[in-house]
């Protein structure tokens, strides 16, 4: 065991060199040194942000803006996972499985900022854009963790219920549904805890939002109305954790 743990530090380490040589951090550490003064400086004048009433409005349309993003992307992911949720955990045949095992890949495969990037093309700048973005990923995301919950859930329920002849769909409903609720619920919320933070990011690729008011705020270099902004989304960001958190908490005890 030692032996085997001194050759995998051996390995971490000669990675970690090759990683610095590749990239070659000594030398742009070195030049970097010398702006070091004006990266204070830069620094500096965002510790004064803009707190005027006019630019504090803005910026609650702009959050108000970047939680309805989320939640409306959020939202269209639910019931699109769902949807593909059933086929991909095999309730279709195989076929049915496989396709839609193919489309959850597909979505989830490509980042949000690319989802962005192509729908800012197909759909304009704005946050229509957006919302598709975070709704093609997330449905990606929520479908696979949906179809899995359904393979895990307990059959005797289900079973029970076509053996007293009931149909398929009302044992669905009764047996499997009532089993699998709680965890798509608590995976929908902790997917929208993300997706706030991912929303304002995509205001950067044109979604809206706060990110696009952040964007242009750092490219013409006004860094008190970009303090503002970031502080809003640090705010955003925690509201809608702990209100996401106590309804998980509310969900667990019921």
């Amino acid at each position: 065991m030692p032996r085997r743990g001194l050759m995998l530090t051996a390995l971490v380490l000669a990675a970690v060199a090759a990683s610095v040589w590749r990239l070659d951090l000594i030398a742009a550490f070195a030049e970097g040194q010398d702006s070091l003064g004006e990266l204070l400086g830069f620094l500096q004048r965002f510790a004064a942000p803009d707190t005027s009433p006019a630019f504090l409005a803005k910026v609650g349309q702009g959050a108000i803006e970047t939680l309805a993003i989320s939640l409306i992307g959020t939202l269209l992911a639910v019931i699109g996972g769902v949807a593909l949720a059933l086929p991909a955990s095999g309730r279709l045949g195989r076929l049915g499985q496989l396709a839609s095992r193919f489309i959850l890949n597909l979505l989830r495969s490509v980042p949000e900022l690319v989802w962005a990037t192509l729908t800012v093309l197909a759909a304009g700048l704005g946050p229509f854009a957006g919302t598709l973005a975070l709704a093609l990923h997330t449905t990606g995301v929520l479908g696979r963790l949906y179809a899995e919950a359904l393979e895990n859930a307990p059959p005797a329920p289900e079973a029970a219920l076509r053996g007293a002849g009931s149909g398929a769909a009302a044992a669905f409903l009764y047996g499997t549904l009532p089993a699998v609720a709680p965890q798509w619920v608590a995976y929908g919320l902790y997917r929208w805890e993300m997706n706030i933070r991912m929303a304002a990011i995509l205001g950067f690729v044109g979604a809206g939002g706060l990110g696009a008011q952040l964007y242009y705020a750092l490219s013409l270099f006004h860094e008190a109305q970009a303090a503002t902004l970031i502080v809003a989304m640090l705010v955003l960001s925690l509201a809608v954790d702990a209100l996401s958190g106590w309804l998980r908490r509310r969900l667990v005890v019921a």
